[in-house]
């Protein structure tokens, strides 16, 4: 099978436009995941190490990245990526007026580096069928509810 990301064409409604026609827009469809133990047993085809040996490393691995993201550190996984804590939350008037009560959330903020960054330059598509078309309501559709 050729590689090649699918995708299919929806409707998207401005909402600040209301009643205007929709645009279309490509929208990636998933063709499947691709689980810790499927990833061993494809590197273990692509190298001398055994898939026991690279699914153990591959473990430590997501408890290694756990660890320092809760320690703070930024994750550089060589070219592939960096992973880095960031957080969100509401404003204090002064800086002794802040406490950590106001920080609200935290996420990672993944950073493609370049060998992700140079995977996608070279992407092919291939358009399929919606996979879970929504039902269009009135006001989507621009007319008036009954």
């Amino acid at each position: 099978m050729a590689r090649s990301v699918t995708y299919s064409v929806v409707p998207r409604y401005n909402p600040t436009e209301k009643g205007t026609p929709p645009k279309y827009y490509a929208q990636a469809q998933a063709r499947g995941s691709v689980s810790i133990r499927e990833m061993a047993e494809r590197i273990q085809s692509s190298c001398t190490v055994n898939k026991a040996d690279v699914y153990a490393v591959l473990v430590a691995l997501e408890d290694v990245i756990a660890e320092a993201l809760q320690n703070g550190e930024i994750v550089r996984l060589g070219e592939l990526c960096t992973l880095q804590v960031s957080l969100s939350g509401k404003g204090a008037l002064t800086e002794d007026d802040f406490n950590e009560s106001l920080i609200k959330r935290s996420k990672v903020n993944f950073r493609p580096g370049r060998v992700l960054s140079n995977a996608l330059t070279s992407l092919q598509y291939s358009k399929v069928a919606i996979k879970y078309p929504k039902e269009e309501t009135p006001e989507e559709e621009g007319g008036e509810e009954e």
